[in-house]
């Protein structure tokens, strides 16, 4: 009987050995259940099931800055508060690649709301407006104008120049 018991502890202790070693290959932002300005990282599966088996350190890069951030049952609170609305550029790499989010978290009467931006939209809107500007000579000005306040939100909001192009090439990556 006791060689039973500590083959059965021995095994539990194992589970949970491979358990916080478990990959991220994706993962959902929510406001923190506190409330208290706080973004929530959910580990999850391609259907974007929350996996609660998820523990331990992880390694995130937050806008810009490598963070280790600490799950618990498949969750994980950023440190940062959010003062205003703003640009948050999630990437997370393992053996399996890279994963990255690019949200727009709205913050109103102390609420956040993420949300996901593809970074299929970063590339269209201003090749859109290229393209009518080239159609409709007239349309230049407004093109120019419009191109300018795209970038000027960008920027404004937190999203750089060099975060919005590495946007991009991973969005062109997870294509190919």
């Amino acid at each position: 009987m006791k060689r039973i018991s500590l083959v059965l502890l021995l095994l539990m202790a194992c589970t949970a050995v491979f358990a916080q070693h478990a990959d991220i290959n994706n993962f959902i932002v929510k406001e923190s259940l506190l409330k208290n300005s706080k973004l929530a990282i959910i580990a999850a599966d391609s259907l974007d099931n929350p996996i609660e088996k998820i523990n331990g350190v992880y390694t995130f890069t937050v806008s810009g800055f490598t963070q280790p951030i600490t799950f618990n049952d498949g969750v994980a609170v950023l440190p940062l508060q959010l003062e205003r609305s703003a640009f948050v550029y999630l990437k997370h790499q393992n053996d399996k690649g890279t994963h990255s989010k690019l949200l727009y978290v709205y913050k109103k009467d102390g609420t956040l709301n993420p949300y996901t931006i593809s970074s299929l939209w970063l590339v269209l809107f201003p090749l859109i407006l290229v393209f009518l500007a080239f159609a409709f000579r007239k349309f230049i000005i407004i093109a120019v104008i419009l191109l300018l306040v795209f970038f000027y939100f960008n920027h404004s909001n937190g999203l750089s120049a060099a975060t919005f192009f590495e946007t991009i090439f991973d969005g062109l990556k997870k294509m190919f």
